[in-house]
C-alpha cells in the first residue's frame, strides 16, 4: 500500500512522481514535470530507493 511521500512510477509510461494525497482508493500524484493527477493504485508502482 502506498502512502503520502512515496516515490512512484506510472506503469503505462514510466513517468516518476510523488504521492501527495490519498482519497479512498485514488492517489494524487505530482509528476516530475509538475503536472498532477489522480491515479488508481493498479497504475502505480512504488519506486524503491536505489542502494548506495
Amino acid at each position: 500500500m502506498l502512502k503520502v511521500g512515496d516515490s512512484v512510477v506510472y506503469v503505462p509510461d514510466g513517468s516518476k512522481g510523488t504521492v501527495v494525497e490519498i482519497l479512498e482508493s485514488l492517489y494524487h500524484v505530482v509528476w516530475e514535470d509538475h503536472f498532477s493527477s489522480w491515479e488508481k493504485p493498479e497504475s502505480l508502482r512504488k519506486q524503491e530507493p536505489t542502494p548506495h
